[in-house]
């Protein structure tokens, strides 16, 4: 049955990824005048603050030829404040658009969302639950700088319990053959047991690796992530992961000639700005790339004709 929703990394295949990629290339060639999505509204409901997710996602639609409506703050600025439900804020908004991205901070917002919804509905982050879209880019990424997307060592780093784009990726390398997972991270932050299964059942290699350091000298894909400060249960905890890991000039020093360092952005000081002029620094990159992505996904949701793919 043809793509209905983006709601979770679980629903794509080796295929679907391929098909996904083939068609983010074809978005790269596309001229600025293109008008596929010509007369289409795209919807963004940004119930957590947000900067490339939301704009990369309003510039692919406008690149498209289609056009957006918004709200950026909606956990304070809209219905929801008067207690109005997800699913009825979705109903409402199938009259408005033809798609709708949404970032909630509930984990499992945007399967509700999708439950009820007529029109594609796009994940754009729920709690410290899923991103999907960042785990497709991050994973496109990833072939376009190293030419592959088999055989990857990479470094899971940082805030890996409610880092929702670490978790995403992780899960989306069960796509991916002979793949194998460090989890770098500090102890008041660890990966949770359910990504961990997760990859254990898809015979996907991880452990422990809790010296960057070391990890640093033999992976190929370096993620770091933020200490997210707002999604820990207390203060002490937050405190005590702060800090722990710093990519700087002297972890280029130890990595490998061919590596390079990703991150989802907004960085604090978990990378150091002398790092941004190295080859292998790739976030910037990795960034630009959503919009192409997103271009596609809203391209073969919205836009279903010989472009679109029987995808579950």
């Amino acid at each position: 049955m043809p793509l209905q929703h983006i709601v979770a990394v679980s629903q794509f295949t080796r295929l679907d990824l391929e098909s996904i990629f083939a068609h983010a290339d074809l978005m790269r060639t596309l001229p600025r005048t293109a008008k596929r999505l010509d007369g289409r509204i795209l919807a963004t409901l940004f119930y957590e603050p947000s900067t490339r997710t939301r704009l990369s996602f309003e510039s692919a639609m406008q690149r498209l030829g289609g056009s957006v409506i918004s709200t950026e703050n909606a956990r304070e600025f809209s219905s929801a404040i008067k207690g109005e439900t997800v699913e009825d804020t979705i109903r409402i908004v199938n009259g408005y658009a033809d798609a709708i991205v949404i970032r909630h901070h509930e984990q499992g917002a945007a399967e509700r969302a999708a439950a009820v919804s007529g029109v594609p509905v796009l994940n754009a982050g729920d709690g410290p639950g899923e991103h999907p879209t960042q785990a497709l880019l991050d994973l496109y990424t990833i072939r376009h700088e190293l030419g592959r997307v088999d055989g990857l060592k990479v470094a899971l780093v940082g805030d890996l319990k409610y880092g929702r784009t670490a978790r995403s990726l992780a899960l989306l390398l069960r796509e991916t053959k002979n793949a194998e997972i460090l989890f770098v991270n500090p102890p008041t932050a660890p990966m949770r047991n359910d990504v961990k299964l997760a990859l254990s059942d898809a015979g996907v290699s991880y452990h422990d690796e809790p010296d960057l350091d070391a990890a640093l000298a033999e992976v190929d894909v370096v993620y770091q992530t933020r200490i997210q400060k707002e999604r820990f249960e207390s203060a002490a905890d937050f405190a005590a992961a702060k800090g722990a890991y710093v990519i700087d000039q002297a972890s280029l020093d130890r990595m490998k000639s061919d590596a390079i360092i990703m991150h989802p952005l907004p960085r604090v000081d978990e990378i150091a700005t002398e790092v941004d002029a190295d080859p292998r620094a790739a976030y910037f990159r990795q960034a630009h790339n959503g919009v192409y992505i997103r271009m596609a996904l809203l391209d073969l949701l919205i836009n279903r004709g010989d472009a679109s793919a029987a995808w579950a």
